[in-house]
């Protein structure tokens, strides 16, 4: 599920599983609501692994979007092309 297919990062469903691991990790870390991760992976049908890569790769884009207004999340799709949105109060 790496490869995009030509789509824009943020309608791909790792982008947005980025987006909440990376906002876990600076909040108290995603061991801290791993079931709520897990639940994110399943529902969007990736791997932690394939989050990790993604992260290595987009990084930049991934904080930019954790940056943006002042609160942190993201919309994306879901694997059944549900439009998802991940959004934590401003801190």
């Amino acid at each position: 599920m790496g490869d995009t297919g030509g789509k824009s990062a943020r309608k791909n469903p790792l982008f947005g599983a980025a987006v909440v691991k990376a906002v876990l990790r600076k909040r108290n870390g995603v061991s801290a609501t791993s079931a709520l991760y897990e639940g994110i992976l399943r529902d969007l049908g990736v791997t932690d692994a394939e989050v990790e890569a993604y992260l290595d790769e987009h990084h930049e884009e991934v904080e930019q979007a954790i940056r943006s207004h002042g609160r942190r999340g993201t919309y994306f799709r879901d694997p059944n092309g549900h439009l998802m949105e991940i959004l934590t109060p401003a801190v």
